[in-house]
């Protein structure tokens, strides 16, 4: 980390973070000791429904010893899956998150049953690791799931069996209480206060934990969910999480006779006009700040509950993105600036990119994000893993990392624990707008993520003519502020979705055909046109190798690109 603006912003966070921790503390010894005490499940009432889709083959899968998840697998031979190392993070999160046990559920044999109940009954025992089961969100996600499938779980089960598993309740509950205390990042104060209210609600017992609770979460959905229905996260893979985890939320007040908070009702009916934004023709969402691959079964149950089903919504200011369409082309951008630093964990460098299909077939994306590897996930968050400019080969964000000496790697390490590999340092200045043209859509936008470092603002253009079936664009760097900066090398990529084929590749252009048939032409003036590897992390079988068209030039003073995508016309039978 060079002396600069950035080493003083990690010392100034370094600095915040450590007067929290101090708050956090004295909150702690201050607060009731006898909180788990207090907490007392006597009985179950309700279990709410799981959204989420199941799959009864995984019940044979896990039953068979084999775990897949996160696009990681382990095979048990026979023993318990908490008696084995897990392979990545990510599928250590979804092991001691149960939410597999819906898959057991859609067995619906007595086996499955009690493979569930074995499987929870080795949790309760204490095997496996605590770490890995204590972080909040895990911890919440259990809770829910506990919740939800307590009728799997708890069919043919004895009387021990039964208080015992009322007792983990009870003590879940009471932790994500005590969590609740701390200093925790904003998405997960909200995971901890969505699954005390759904504790609150299906358990007798523990009233006073459902009015805290419903407190807390009124006041961290006002907060978190902006007015045009994103996640302050822009993540759209959080958002259509919490959707599945709010939707059966409100279904289980009114099930209690209790009405839900309005908070919770404002939230859902802004989130899911949102979704349909981000939507393409093939059931999948756009590849943006930790978006991933679309589980498509979900996003279509979510959008069963959206009643405004005629058109998306087309431009979302508070959340960053907007929506081009025009006949069967659609086109996704983002021209947001980052997330605030505390829900930036996710978020990638992908100002001004964007994503555009025809129809089912997809053509120009985001590379994604992975299921696992903390590398990966690094190297998908940069600029050059989505389409859009690259400057002098870096991103238009600064990452929170380990580097520096010695000293501020520990710190760097401390604060990565805490808060993730946050955006210490992005565009802060991000304009777009949409002027009107009859014959099209239009829309242009800037960014000074580079301004500091290289003198030069980002802007962007798209013009869509539906009825031509043509996208046209403009990439311009302008030159701004008053110091000299040398020129700098500025590749523009375009990440293709693997079913595209690339053939002809010429000085100014490439022809693509989609696998449906389309043949498209892409066409660019004023740089040099080059096909290059890339790697597509979203896709639903892990990831995948694909081509990237990229336009290298090297920009001193201000300079200009153009280029276009053409559909070619279909020939007459």
């Amino acid at each position: 980390m060079r002396w600069g603006p950035d080493r003083w912003r990690f010392y100034r966070l370094i600095g915040r973070e450590v007067a929290r921790a101090g708050r956090a503390a004295s909150a702690r010894l201050t607060a009731p000791r006898d909180i788990l005490a207090r907490v007392r499940v006597t009985g179950l009432v309700i279990a709410p429904q799981d959204l989420r889709t199941s799959d009864a083959t995984f019940a044979d899968d896990i039953y068979a010893g084999l775990f897949v998840f996160a696009g990681r697998s382990l095979a048990v031979s026979g023993r318990s899956p908490f008696d084995y190392t897990p392979p990545s993070p990510e599928w250590a999160e979804v092991l001691y998150g149960f939410g597999w046990l819906r898959h057991l559920r859609a067995a619906d044999t007595a086996l499955a049953r009690a493979n569930a109940r074995a499987f929870v009954a080795d949790f309760m025992a204490g095997r496996g690791d605590p770490a890995l089961a204590r972080p909040t969100p895990v911890a919440a996600r259990r809770l829910i799931s506990f919740l939800s499938q307590s009728p799997l779980v708890l069919e043919g089960a004895d009387r021990t069996f039964y208080l015992a598993f009322l007792k983990t309740l009870a003590r879940s509950a009471g932790e994500l209480e005590r969590d609740l205390r701390r200093g925790l990042p904003p998405a997960w104060r909200l995971s901890a206060a969505v699954a005390l209210c759904y504790a609150g609600l299906c358990c007798e017992g523990i009233e006073p934990i459902l009015r805290r609770a419903t407190r807390i979460l009124s006041r961290e959905l006002d907060r978190q969910v902006m007015a045009d229905g994103g996640h302050r996260s822009r993540d759209p893979r959080f958002a259509m999480e919490l959707l599945l985890d709010l939707l059966p939320l409100r279904q289980s007040y009114l099930s209690r006779s209790i009405d839900p908070p309005e908070a919770l009702l404002r939230a859902i009916d802004r989130m899911l006009p949102l979704l349909r934004l981000l939507r393409h023709a093939d059931a999948s969402l756009s590849h943006f700040n930790g978006m991933g691959a679309t589980a498509a079964d979900h996003l279509a149950t979510l959008l069963v509950y959206d009643g405004t089903l005629a058109q998306p919504l087309m431009h979302a200011p508070n959340s960053g993105y907007e929506r081009l369409e025009g006949g069967r082309i659609v086109v996704v951008a983002d021209v947001g600036a980052p997330p605030p630093l505390p829900f930036s964990r996710n978020a990638g460098a992908g100002c001004l990119s964007f994503e555009m299909s025809s129809g089912p077939q997809r053509i120009v994306v985001n590379c994604g994000v992975p299921a696992s590897g903390a590398e990966l996930r690094r190297l998908a968050r940069s600029t050059a893993a989505h389409s859009t400019a690259t400057v002098a080969d870096t991103s238009s964000c600064r990452f929170l990392a380990a580097d520096g000496w010695w000293g501020e790697r520990i710190a760097a390490d401390w604060l990565c624990r805490r808060l993730g590999p946050v955006i210490l340092r992005g565009p802060a200045d991000v304009k777009s707008e949409r002027p009107h043209q009859e014959d099209a859509v239009v829309l242009a936008a800037r960014h000074d993520g580079y301004a500091e470092d290289c003198g030069l603002v980002h802007e962007r253009r798209w013009r869509l003519s539906g009825a031509e079936g043509r996208l046209d664009g403009e990439d311009a760097f302008v030159r701004v502020g008053k110091g000299r900066h040398r020129p700098q090398d500025v590749a523009v990529r375009f990440h293709l979705h693997p079913t595209v084929a690339v053939r002809g590749e010429a000085a100014d252009g490439v022809v693509l055909t989609l696998p449906l048939g389309e043949v498209w032409d892409f066409r660019a003036d004023g740089a040099a046109l080059a096909i290059e590897e890339s790697v597509y992390f979203a896709g639903l079988t892990g990831a995948r190798r694909t081509d990237q068209i990229v336009l290298h030039l090297r920009v001193g003073e201000t300079t200009r690109l153009r280029w276009s995508f053409t559909r070619r016309a279909v020939p007459a039978a």
